[in-house]
């Protein structure tokens, strides 16, 4: 816990420092939530295919879904959105010619379970 899924266009992905948003968000995220930093676990897919509002060409995306245990207040949860857009931003170069959304949801996890195998 936190699960991170990240979706992104494939337009941007060699403008996207992926490893070194993930490894700020961990951090960051772990200070804002009071989570463990071996906690964090973060995947990142890219879209495929993106069609944004009229389907011009020149809009891109990322949207983040964080996935964290019950108990946070909205305050916190609001902290830790603010914080991965700030990351998103700063680990994500300009592209000539488009327009990249960024947008965060941050959701409790119902029911999770978890199991950690010991390197041998």
């Amino acid at each position: 816990m936190p699960q991170i899924s990240v979706e992104y266009s494939d337009s941007i992905a060699d403008a996207f420092d992926r490893r070194g948003f993930a490894l700020a968000l961990h951090s960051g995220g772990g200070e804002v939530i009071g989570s463990s930093l071996p906690g964090f676990k973060t995947r990142f897919r890219t879209t495929g295919e993106t069609v944004i509002g009229d389907g011009d060409p020149g809009e891109a995306m990322v949207h983040l879904e964080i996935a964290i245990l019950p108990g946070r207040d909205e305050e916190t949860k609001t902290r830790l959105g603010e914080l991965t857009l700030k990351l998103l931003a700063d680990h994500l170069k300009p592209v000539d010619g488009l327009n990249v959304q960024l947008t965060v949801e941050i959701r409790d996890l119902a029911n999770y379970s978890k199991q950690v195998i010991a390197k041998a």
